[in-house]
């Protein structure tokens, strides 16, 4: 058994290759010898989004708190709320954040593939971001 006290595991900025505005990550398990799953809690300022992005194995997101948004590429706009579960398929380009005025927190669950989990495009634009009105 492993245990993981809560503050055992320090927070991190969400780093700006990956996000825009600001995003705070608090990991909550990483892959390992016994598993290829990771997991982390992720929050969102309002406005602040992932890049466009893709994983090998798909995504699992379970939203918390607040209310924010999650398009697949060329896919409509999903507003999502706290108690809402998203999966999203294997390689399909995504992104997810919080709306222009609320906060919104999930916990983000993806497993890695020959080593990797994720593969990070560009940046979701202002313009496609602001397409996206509360």
């Amino acid at each position: 058994m492993q245990y993981f006290p809560c503050g055992s595991r320090p927070s991190i900025a969400g780093p700006a290759d990956w996000f825009t505005g600001t995003v705070r990550i608090d990991p909550l398990f990483a892959d390992d010898d016994v598993a290829r799953a990771s997991g982390g809690s992720v929050t969102f300022e309002p406005g602040a989004r992932t890049a466009w992005h893709t994983h090998p194995l798909g995504q699992r997101l379970i939203v918390t708190a607040g209310s924010g948004w999650v398009q697949l590429w060329d896919g409509p706009l999903q507003r999502i709320t706290a108690g809402d579960v998203v999966c999203i398929p294997a390689h399909v380009k995504h992104w997810h954040g919080a709306s222009a005025t609320t906060a919104m927190t999930h916990i983000a669950i993806q497993e890695s593939l020959d080593g990797s989990a994720v593969t990070w495009m560009e940046h979701v634009s202002d313009e496609q971001y602001e397409v996206n009105h509360d």
